[in-house]
Order: structure tokens, then C-alpha cells, then sequence
């Protein structure tokens, strides 16, 4: 076995050694003290090692986002990017290191957030930077991309290695527009999406080996304070060379494990265990038949343990409301843009955010909002409705299309006219169309369910019917053919 390998069983003896010692003592037995092992040399020697998880995580950032970084670099109008990006990345060492390091504080989210904001700083860099409006696509590939560090601070379920490849399918619907745009013009576009696909699948393996469940943990390690965090961040600011670790006290072997415990005999005979109580079989309670409780006995308790008038926890743990920005409206002449953000039914008078386009040009971003109805008024050249929950759009007329992204449970009104909807990664989409929209009106989807399309017939009645989201295909003459399911005939 390596010294990798053994280092979780050394650890464990050193605390077995030093257990001993303290009831040695109490029995009066003397042992030779300087073998004995604390606590915290056990961990000044361990603060000499790399952890494997740090170790791996340097391979993948030299793997994937330094060739990703280059390839941001070699696209001139991307600027800082690149920086940006190894900094991204910077920060999220940090904080694996502080998980190595440390013990796992009761809320990781709240005892994390202070040591995020270098990261937070680097991605906010790269979406505030003023860009040409050709590297558009390019920008929100990236921001797509850049979700998926948010892991650090996940927990199962969802697996954290899941969220990190959905956002493989986001960032593609981006990259994709740069594929068929710059395909046989600039390889240098190509390599781009390629590598931004790659960094994202890597990282997707990184964090299914070493951080299945969410961030890994220290359970020997300090407290997870601001002084200790100090200290532990002092050798996080870039990857630790490689060299050979220091060799551990009491790490080497089985044969200096028996030498240990045979140097603890004492000159009559006695080991190490003399002395100590046996422990019958009535006493071992963390057998089965010890567990057994009666339902009701167990209601009683809890019930007893909960504070009069306080509600009980919900199933699964109390979840803290999402972190949610200042609501922004405002109008950015780069790109022609209305930008809505982070608007609710709360901060808008009756619950409506009314928008007037006077320029057809003029385009609307409407992201993480929640309970919101935003009207807008006026020929607009396309909306993006982006991570919107429960949200209701109007709109008069759209001359390219309306994309719905990440969205759950929206409506979409069209009052005159939409050439195209495209719905990609959405969970309940309703849209209305209306007469003059409905023969030119055309639907793309993809990863979506629960989408429905209502519209008025001859009579002014409103009909509905859902958007197909199962398909029989069949291989004929070496080709796909694709149909409807039955389910929709």
C-alpha cells in the first residue's frame, strides 16, 4: 500500500496510542513518553502532505482550464477572460483546501460565503466587462460554464458531479450558435467550445471521485473560524510543488505498528490493554436489540424535545430561501439591452414591471426573476426570458423570437406578433398566441416537459394542446426517421 493509503489508518492509530497513554496513566502504569503521539504533531506532520484531493484538482486545472484560458487568450476581443478564469478557478482551491483542512461547519453555505468572494469577484469581472457585441455568445457561454463551480457550497442530493454536467446542455446551446457561425472560418472559435465543453465534463469527473456528496471534510481538522482559516489559506494561493512528504510518525508499517504495541509491555507482562473493563455482551448498545422503540415512545420524546408553540423542522432540513440580488432595471447602450433582473411581484406597483420600447433594435434580458409580470409595449428585436420562476411576459410584437430558458412555470403572451419560441432546459411553459401570430408562429425545443401552446379558433374560443415531448424513431434506409408518439394523436 502507499503512504497515501495508510496515512487514514495512521491517523487513527496515533489517536488509539494516545487514548492508551491517558489510561495507562490513570492505572498507574508507566509508558515511555517520548513515543507518545498528540494530537497535534499528528497534524504538523499531516500539514506537510498534500492532500489527494488538491493534488488531483491541480492536475485538472493544468489539464483543462489553463488550455480553456489559452484559448479565451488567442480570441483577442475576449480581453481579460482568461485571467479571469484562472482566478475563478484560484479561488475554488481555496476553497478545497480550507475542506482538507478543516472540520465541517453546520451551515457550509453561510461559513463559506466570506471565503467566495474571490471567485465571486473574478466571475463578476467577466460580466461586467465591455465587450464588442460579436463575443455576445461567447460571454454567455462562459457565464453558463461558470455555474457549475457553485458545487463547493452543494450537498446530495442532487449529486453535486450532477449539477456540474447540466450545465454541459446550456453552455452548448451558446456554443452551438459559435460551431455553425465560425465552422471552416476560425479554428481558433472551435477550439473555444471544444475546450469549455471539455473543462466542464473534467471537472464533472474531478468531483464524482473526490467530492461525491458535496465538499469533503476534514473530521480531524480545526474549526472552521477566521483565525484558523488564516492559516490554512497561507500555502492555498497557488498549487504546492511537487515533492516527496514528510515521513510521518508511527506511519510505517504494519511491522512499527507491533513494534509500538510491544514496546507498551511492561516488565511483569502488562500490555498495553491491562486494566481495562471488559465489555459484555448486555452492555455492547449498538446492537440491534438495543435500538428497538416503540413508535409512540419515540413521538413522545420528540414531542417533548420540541419547544412549546415551535413548528416542527420540515422533512429533510429546514432550506434557506435563495440568495436573490437588488432588482435591476435599467437600459445598456451596449448591445441595444433592457436588462431585468431579480425582480419579484413585490417590487414592482400591483406586481407589474412595464417596459416601453421606442427602438425596434432594442432587445430584453429578463433573468431570476420570480412571481414577476413584465409587459412590454412597442416592436422589439427578441426577448430572453433566463432562470425566471412563475413569471408572466407580454409583449406586442417580436420581430426575431423569444427564447425561454431555464425557466419553470412561466406564461408567455404575444399580443400581435412572434416568428419563433425557442424553449430549451424549461419546466411549465404556457404560451398564448394570437391570430395574427399563429400561421407564422414556429416552436424549438429541447430538454423541456409540461409546454402547452393556447390559441383563439374561428369562434374566438380559446383551444389548447401540448407541445410533443416523446418521439418514435426508426431507422429507415440508413437514416433516422422521427414521428410523434400516439400519445398526442
Amino acid at each position: 500500500m502507499s503512504k497515501e493509503e495508510l496515512a487514514p489508518l495512521a491517523g487513527l492509530l496515533d489517536q488509539i496510542q494516545t487514548r492508551l497513554a491517558a489510561l495507562e496513566g490513570q492505572a498507574g502504569i508507566e509508558s515511555p513518553p517520548a513515543r507518545a503521539v498528540t494530537p497535534a504533531a499528528a497534524a504538523a506532520a499531516e500539514s506537510d502532505e498534500i492532500h489527494p484531493a488538491l493534488l488531483a484538482y491541480d492536475e485538472h486545472v493544468t489539464r483543462t482550464v489553463i488550455p480553456f484560458a489559452d484559448a479565451c487568450d488567442a480570441l483577442e476581443g475576449l480581453g481579460e477572460t482568461g485571467t479571469n478564469i484562472k482566478a475563478t478557478w484560484a479561488g475554488v482551491r481555496t476553497i478545497i483546501v480550507i475542506g482538507t483542512k478543516c472540520k465541517k461547519p453546520a451551515d457550509v453555505p453561510a461559513a463559506l460565503s466570506p471565503h467566495l468572494k474571490p471567485t465571486q469577484d473574478a466571475i463578476g469581472k467577466i460580466r461586467s466587462a465591455r465587450l464588442d457585441r460579436k463575443f455576445d455568445w461567447h460571454v454567455k457561454a462562459i457565464m453558463e460554464m461558470l455555474q457549475s463551480v457553485s458545487w463547493v457550497v452543494m450537498s446530495a442530493p442532487p449529486a453535486p458531479t450532477s449539477f456540474v454536467k447540466e450545465t454541459v446542455g446550456s453552455t452548448d446551446f451558446w456554443a452551438n450558435k459559435i460551431r455553425k457561425e465560425y465552422k471552416g472560418k476560425d479554428d481558433k472559435q472551435i477550439e473555444f467550445c471544444d475546450k469549455s465543453k471539455a473543462l466542464i465534463l473534467d471537472l464533472a469527473a474531478y468531483v464524482k471521485e473526490y467530492h461525491l456528496s458535496g465538499l469533503s471534510w476534514n473530521p480531524r481538522g480545526v474549526e472552521l473560524s477566521d483565525s484558523a482559516v488564516a492559516d490554512v489559506t497561507a500555502s492555498a494561493s497557488a498549487p504546492a510543488p511537487a515533492v516527496a512528504p514528510a515521513t510521518k510518525v508511527g506511519g510505517g508499517g504494519m511491522a512499527d505498528i507491533m513494534g509500538e504495541l510491544a514496546k507498551k509491555r511492561t516488565g511483569d507482562g502488562s500490555s498495553a490493554a491491562t486494566g481495562l473493563k471488559k465489555v459484555s455482551r448486555d452492555q455492547q448498545t449498538w446492537r440491534k436489540e438495543f435500538k428497538k422503540e416503540p413508535l409512540d415512545a419515540g413521538l413522545a420524546k420528540k414531542a417533548a424535545a420540541t419547544p412549546a408553540g415551535a413548528a416542527p423542522p420540515a422533512a429533510g432540513g429546514v432550506k434557506s430561501p435563495k440568495a436573490r440580488g437588488p432588482p435591476i432595471f435599467e437600459y445598456r447602450d451596449r448591445g441595444f439591452k433592457w436588462c431585468v433582473e431579480n425582480q419579484t411581484k413585490d417590487t414592482n406597483p400591483n406586481g407589474v414591471l412595464n417596459l416601453e420600447v421606442k427602438d425596434p433594435k432594442q432587445q430584453a434580458y429578463i433573468y431570476n426573476c420570480e412571481g414577476a409580470t413584465v409587459q412590454i409595449t412597442g416592436k422589439i428585436k427578441s426577448i430572453i426570458l433566463d432562470t425566471c420562476t412563475r413569471c408572466n411576459l407580454v409583449f406586442d410584437t417580436a420581430i426575431s423570437a423569444c427564447e425561454i430558458v431555464n425557466c419553470k412555470s412561466v406564461q408567455i403572451q404575444v399580443k400581435k406578433t412572434c416568428p419563433s419560441f425557442s424553449i430549451d432546459k424549461t419546466d411549465g411553459c404556457l404560451v398564448y398566441l394570437s391570430k395574427e401570430s399563429i400561421p407564422i408562429t414556429t416552436f424549438v425545443t429541447s430538454k423541456s416537459s409540461e409546454m402547452n401552446v393556447s390559441w383563439p379558433d374561428e369562434n374566438d374560443e380559446m383551444k389548447e394542446a401540448p407541445i410533443p415531448e416523446q418521439f418514435q424513431h426508426k431507422l429507415v434506409n440508413g437514416s433516422i426517421s422521427s414521428d410523434v408518439s400516439d400519445l398526442y394523436h
